[in-house]
């Protein structure tokens, strides 16, 4: 409809062109031909070829007349070059201007009545298809404010495909963009650590500053509609771990260090390290989706022009509520993967007191603590990469896709780091 709009205004002011209308009235018309019965036409480049249609009742009409010349091919174009009438010769006027065999070609416009986008998109088009040919066009006897247009257009050919465009880059090139593409990511790391950072910190000493009602929300997006799945997993993992341990260890008489095992793995390892990972997927990937929609459709730079900041509106309720959600997740799954292995070693015969005997007299409270300080800084790292792929969202139609996937990915590898990190500092604090 803007368009539509645009083109009648711009029809109703043929001296008030932009040069962007003189491609949009082209597009416009095939984009409307193409929901007519029938369609478009299916042969030929589509920028060449706009479908014959009768002219509107009482239209005066517009035609191309071929006249003989000495050593130059000349041509007369009359009438009225708006749409209907653009339409009407489009194809006549691209066939005539063609067959100048690489020579010079005149066309003589003073038979023109009308002209608006249309009529100066098909003289563009002639000038084009001359050239392919190997010739020039001339444009004689053109109104004086027509030509001031066609001149601003240079010798620039209609926007389209260019081979060139497509080669491969080199080798140096491709490392020099994707070094660049590296440290603009760290740059913008820094920056949006920083900067949340700071407005935590003075949310935490200003805690009426802070939107509570969304924090709860998001807690219950985070922790509340995670649980089951978080529980499932837990009880799953613990089940099966305790199998297969306790078939590899049947055979030396050790099923009684099964509770060991899996109270120590769980609580100090697993535990934080699968529930962190599940929410990346799942709370991770939802941050980056809403916020990167939210900054498609302009909605984050309205909150800026209101005065309002994007990171303590969107960002912080998310950290907030994946800091308290997440350590209780851990332990929602700990506690589901004891009833696992409980099962598992009452089928083989243990009583339950023996299990949760060993369970709790080997497991210490730096196991414990350990996984939970996990589990914090895991929770950071979910939510802040979350948000910050959602913030660093572009435009276009996969774009939230893309940043999607890359909230998930990055953030797996950044939790895989980090315990990495955790496992020398408890080795070397003898934790």
């Amino acid at each position: 409809m803007f368009f539509f709009l645009f083109v009648n205004r711009m029809r109703a002011r043929p001296g008030n062109f932009s040069p962007a209308a003189l491609f949009i009235s082209q597009e416009l018309r095939y984009l409307c031909h193409s929901h007519e019965p029938g369609g478009p036409p299916t042969t030929g480049p589509r920028d060449t070829i706009v479908p014959q249609h009768p002219l509107p009742p009482g239209h005066p009409g517009a035609s191309v007349l071929a006249v003989t010349g000495a050593g130059q091919l000349r041509f007369e174009i009359r009438g009225r070059l708006d749409a209907p009438g653009t339409a009407h010769v489009w194809d006549e006027a691209s066939r005539v201007a063609s067959a100048g065999s690489g020579g010079a070609v005149e066309a003589d416009c003073s038979g023109i009545e009308y002209m608006d986008g249309s009529g100066m998109a098909l003289l563009l088009k002639l000038r084009e298809v001359v050239a392919e040919a190997g010739g020039t066009l001339s444009l004689v006897n053109l109104a004086p404010r027509h030509r001031q247009l066609i001149d601003l257009t240079g010798d620039r050919p209609l926007p389209g495909w260019n081979p060139a465009d497509s080669e491969r880059r080199g080798l140096a090139e491709r490392v020099g963009r994707a070094t660049r593409d590296a440290l603009t990511g760290i740059r913008e790391m820094v920056e949006f650590v920083g900067e949340a950072s700071v407005i935590i910190t003075r949310s935490l000493l200003h805690p009426s500053r802070v939107r509570w009602k969304d924090v709860l929300l998001s807690c219950v997006h985070v922790g509340v509609d995670s649980l089951f799945i978080i529980s499932l997993l837990g009880f799953l993992m613990g089940l099966i771990m305790s199998f297969q341990s306790a078939i590899s260890l049947q055979r030396f008489g050790g099923e009684i260090f099964v509770p060991n095992m899996l109270g120590l793995v769980m609580f100090r390892e697993m535990g934080p390290l699968v529930t962190a990972i599940l929410l990346a997927a799942r709370s991770g990937s939802a941050f980056a989706a809403e916020i990167g929609t939210m900054k498609i459709n302009e909605e984050l730079d309205a909150l800026t022009t209101m005065g309002l900041s994007p990171m303590r509106f969107l960002v912080v309720p998310k950290l907030l509520s994946a800091l308290a959600m997440v350590p209780l997740m851990t332990l929602f799954f700990n506690l589901a993967s004891l009833v696992g292995g409980a099962l598992v070693m009452l089928s083989l015969g243990f009583p339950l007191v023996t299990f949760t005997s060993r369970v709790f007299s080997y497991v210490h409270y730096s196991d414990f603590f350990g996984g939970m300080a996990k589990a914090l800084v895991f929770s950071i790292l979910v939510a802040g990469v979350g948000c910050l792929r959602g913030m660093q969202t572009r435009s276009g139609a996969s774009a939230v896709g893309l940043s999607t996937t890359s909230a998930v990915v990055t953030g797996i590898i950044f939790i895989a780091f980090a315990d990495g990190l955790f496992a020398v500092a408890f080795y070397y604090l003898k934790i």
